[in-house]
Formats: C-alpha cells, structure tokens, sequence
C-alpha cells in the first residue's frame, strides 16, 4: 500500500517510527540517565533543576560529538539482517517491536522508581522480534548470554572498585586527624585522576565524529599531561573554599570536607551525562535509523548512516525525558538505596567511571545501570550492612532479572499483533 489516508506510506512510516523514539529515548533520559545522575541530587551537590541543565546539554553534546553516525542495523550481532534480506518489510516491523516493547518496560521501571538497563531492554526486544522473524537457532544466543552477564560482572565490579575508594578515603580523610586539611591535600592528586579517567575515555574511540581516532597508547599521551595540569589548578583553586559558600552542602561528615568532594562529584557527574549521550542515544536512534533506511531503500543492508540530526533530536529527548519523569529513579539510587553524601557519591560516580573504563578496555561485557547501583550499594557496604535497605535492592535485583524475559515476551507479541495486521 503505497498510501494511507491520502498519506504516503514511506512518511506514515517515518513519522510513526521518529514518534516511538522519541519515546524510547524520553524513557532512557528517565531511567538511565536519572540513575546516573541520582547520587549527585542525592548528595545535595546538584538541584534537580541542576542536574536537568547539566544533563541536557552535556547529553545533547555527547550524542552529537561522540554518538556513532553509523550503527549496525542489529544491534550487537542479535541476528543477522542478511536472514531478512528478501523480507525487509519484517525487519521493519521487528524494529517497530522492539522500540515499542523496549519503551514500555522502562517506562513502567521509571514510574516504580527502578532503575534498569536500557541496552538489556532494547537487546531482549530484539531477541522476542527475532525469535518469530528467523527462528530461535538463528539468534545469537552466545551474544544473548554475553550481554545477560554483565547482570552479574557490572555490578560486582562496581562495588569492588567503588567500594575500595571509599575505604581508602574514610581511613586517609575521613577518619584522619584532621579531615579538612586531609581532604584539601589529597584534592589535587584525585582530580588528576578523575581528569585523566574522563580524558581517557572520551578520546580513546569516542570522538569518531570529529575524525579524530586514536588509539589506547596515544590516548595516554595525550591524559597523563592533562591530568598533571588539572592537579596543579585544582590546588589553586580548592585552596580557596570552604567558606559560606559551603553550607547547602548536606552530610554528617565534616561540612568543608564534603564540599570539596562535592566539587569533584558534579565534574564526575558531566563525565557520565555526557558518556551518557555519546552511548545509549544508540539504543533509540539506532532503531529509527535502520526503519529509515529499509523505508528509503526498500532493502537490508549491515549498517546505516545515523544523521547528526537523529542523535541531536535522541539527546534532546533524552534530557527532556529526566526533566519530566526522572525524579523517581533519582530518588531511588540518590537516598532510597543508602544515604549519599558528596565523598560518597564521588566515590560510587568515580568508581563507576573507573569500572566502565577498566572492564571496557578488559573486553568484559558491562552494563552503566547496573555498574552505577552496584556502586552505590559497594560505598554503603564500606560502612555496614545496617545502612543500606535491602528491600529496595531487592526489588532493583528483580527488576533486572525479568528485563530480558519481559522485554523477549512483549516484543513478540507486538510483532505477532504488527504482522497480523500489516502483512
């Protein structure tokens, strides 16, 4: 059918499908980013209205500078597109599914404060859509559990390294003689660190929309003497707070002492929304790239070009969707799980940092979400059991563990419904 209420078929398409990832990636800004950013407002060290501002435009600038302008029409190697070469109408529909099923199950996480895997939640729409469109032997179920393992590294990861910050800081800080001088000497060596994991990160295959490619060992080069620089200025200029200016920082620690660290926390916090950007915009636009293509070309092909347009409009979105709806989710990761301080929240929000940077150049599969929470509950660890709430771990755990079931089901059955009545 070429037209549809006087409509063409091509533009009802592509106005249905940019609809759906809009949603998706409103979803995604609720959820995944709202859980980046939760330890931050948690903290006291960002509003909410801060943390909105910061997100959106540090969103926005990572899917346009570090987003991937070329994607592969399945994510991940789930199935191969080749098997629908001769179908393409099916694949089209798949990716109808698997926003439609993907958008759903974060959304209801969002509204019960649950903060869940957008990749999970996308890959296992892939799955329930390609299990009808080419057979269950012909899913990549070696890629499937790859990705269901990262339930288990990302999070045990996380609080290890989270975990030991933390420990080190509370003996070499906290509990010191004195904390504030303690914190002030220590300040400028930890933003070199932190400067260095955030540039590391960044320019180590992140800027491949400014054509600028290097490789593990120049992205070094490139670190070491930025971070050396940092500490030196961060001295400077720490050297100068702990004056009024500190007071609407909240924590039962040393008030001049969590102000410091507050500092580092928010540079910490702009590294993950912008990492954010550069990263999980995929999970929305990546889809509509692919319906885009099959749409224009009436064909199949391995990878579709992702306009700057599509990633500016996802990252867009995505910081609409935390403004909107993210409250609940940062409720729940910045003072629902345990009490976050701003040396805590630096603590998980570095680690975490640290964790994604350390497992992804390690080849280890890793998820943000679950390294961002497993963070959180390794910091309280540090300080007892008796300060975390296991009923709201509890809950997060089960969440994650019905993501890839819930998501496989839904999808396949809005594919079945789609096919029905479009086929």
């Amino acid at each position: 059918m070429s037209e549809l209420f006087g409509i063409s078929a091509d533009i009802l398409i592509f106005g249905v499908a940019t609809l759906l990832a809009c949603y998706m990636a409103a979803n995604i800004g609720a959820n995944d980013l709202a859980n980046a950013m939760g330890t931050s407002v948690g903290s006291g060290a960002l509003t909410v209205k801060q943390a909105v501002i910061v997100s959106f435009f540090l969103e926005l600038l990572g899917a346009s500078l570090a987003g991937g302008h070329v994607t592969n029409t399945i994510r991940k190697g789930l199935i191969d597109p080749a098997l629908l070469s001769n179908s393409p109408e099916l694949l089209l529909i798949g990716m109808f599914s698997a926003l439609l099923a993907a958008g759903i199950w974060v959304h209801t996480a969002t509204l019960l404060g649950l903060p869940v895997s957008t990749t999970h939640s996308i890959v296992g729409a892939v799955v329930g859509f390609g299990i009808l469109a080419v057979g269950f032997l012909n899913v990549s179920w070696k890629m499937v559990f790859t990705v269901a393992l990262s339930w288990v590294v990302s999070p045990i990861a996380g609080a290890i390294i989270s975990g030991a910050i933390f420990y080190f800081l509370d003996n070499k800080v906290l509990r010191s003689k004195n904390p504030y001088g303690s914190a002030k000497g220590m300040a400028p060596y930890l933003l070199g660190m932190v400067v260095f994991v955030i540039v590391l990160s960044v320019i180590y295959k992140g800027l491949k929309n400014l054509n600028l490619n290097f490789d593990f060992f120049g992205s070094l080069l490139i670190a070491l003497p930025v971070s050396l620089v940092a500490g030196f200025v961060g001295a400077a200029l720490l050297s100068r707070l702990g004056g009024p200016d500190c007071r609407w920082i909240k924590g039962d620690d040393s008030e001049k002492v969590e102000c410091v660290f507050a500092y580092l926390q928010i540079m910490t916090a702009c590294y993950v929304a912008f990492a954010h950007g550069a990263n999980d915009v995929a999970n929305a636009v990546g889809p509509l790239a692919a319906i885009f293509s099959i749409a224009q070309t009436k064909s199949v092909v391995m990878q579709v070009e992702v306009p700057i347009w599509m990633l500016a409009l996802g990252g867009s979105l995505v910081g609409l969707g935390l403004l909107i709806f993210g409250s609940r989710v940062m409720e729940t990761i910045g003072r629902k799980i345990t009490e976050i301080t701003p040396i805590r929240g630096f603590c998980a929000e570095f680690g975490a940092a640290t964790t994604v940077l350390l497992c992804s150049r390690l080849g280890l599969p890793i998820s943000t979400t679950h390294v961002l929470v497993g963070s959180v509950i390794g910091v309280g660890i540090m300080r007892g059991m008796g300060v975390l709430d296991l009923r709201v771990i509890k809950n997060i755990m089960y969440s994650w563990l019905v993501t890839l079931p819930f998501t496989i089901l839904l999808s396949m059955i809005i594919y079945r419904l789609l096919c029905w009545a479009l086929v």
